[in-house]
């Protein structure tokens, strides 16, 4: 790995604690957590991101039935509460899909909606579902064999995988090979039509080799990115595993609703076990 990529990799793991603290922040931690113990102990022994301690967040409310249950979450994520969106808009925020990290960039501030007391930056969920919804629309225009989904970031891995399994694209995670797209000698070269990227920084050759042949990027972008290399933004909180899943579910299930096709995904399928 260069040495610009271990910069990188270092950047990534300041982000993560400040967004697992955050996520610790907005549990109510007075209430047992409704969450399988087993599976918040693997989060937090591997060092997932935005949602390795969500699942305190969850806890339930008080037990008297005559009191109004509150949220657990910090729930000002958009400007206007009554979006009808593809989930609950508590779906979104127990994958801490909103959360974005400490760093902002001017190609970025149209889609948070505010900065929170910590001085983590929360994206505006209404955009992300819209996005979600717009990316469908344009990835349903073309053959799935001729769509490539990338992803470097580990969380990423899987749910990356299986949408393209579930759209019928091609896949590839892990480090990519440069001369994938741009190499024809190359034995793993290919000529997709449009590239998906979990994170224009984790993907920066992905981009840049989409960028030298000519076609459409669409990336996962998180408060901290730049975006002059791409042409379809989905804001979303690109560093955790849960809200990796949940945005590539629905793109998922959105594209092949837009194909009218009668399969329909569960969460569950696009959620890696730990």
């Amino acid at each position: 790995m260069s040495e610009d990529n271990d910069a990188v990799e270092l950047d990534d793991d300041a982000e993560t604690e400040a967004v697992d603290a955050a996520v610790e922040e907005e549990a109510d931690t007075t209430e047992e957590p409704t969450a399988d113990a087993a599976d918040e102990a693997a989060d937090a022994e591997t060092g997932a991101s935005a949602d390795a301690d969500i699942d305190e967040a969850t806890a339930e409310a008080d037990d008297d039935p005559d009191e109004e249950e509150a949220s657990p979450f910090d729930d000002d994520v958009m400007p206007d509460d009554d979006v009808d969106l593809l989930i609950p808009v508590e779906d979104y925020l127990s994958a801490g899909v909103h959360i974005g990290t400490q760093q902002k960039t001017k190609d970025m501030e149209r889609f948070i909606h505010r900065v929170r007391d910590d001085g983590l930056y929360v994206l505006d969920v209404s955009t992300t579902d819209r996005r979600i919804r717009t990316a469908a629309d344009f990835l349903s225009n073309y053959d799935p064999e001729q769509i490539l989904v990338t992803s470097s970031r580990q969380y990423g891995r899987f749910p990356a995988e299986k949408f393209a399994d579930a759209i019928g694209a091609r896949a590839r995670t892990g480090r990519f090979i440069p001369g994938t797209l741009t190499n024809p000698d190359y034995a793993g070269y290919i000529e997709p039509d449009v590239v998906v990227v979990t994170d224009p920084i984790g993907d920066a050759q992905a981009v840049k080799e989409a960028i030298t042949v000519g076609i459409p990027v669409i990336a996962m972008c998180d408060s901290n990115n730049q975006l002059s290399n791409v042409d379809l933004v989905i804001p979303t909180n690109n560093k955790g595993r849960r809200a990796l899943s949940v945005v590539y579910w629905l793109l998922a299930n959105e594209t092949l609703d837009r194909r009218g096709a009668d399969t329909v995904f569960a969460l569950d399928d696009f959620e890696d076990e730990l």
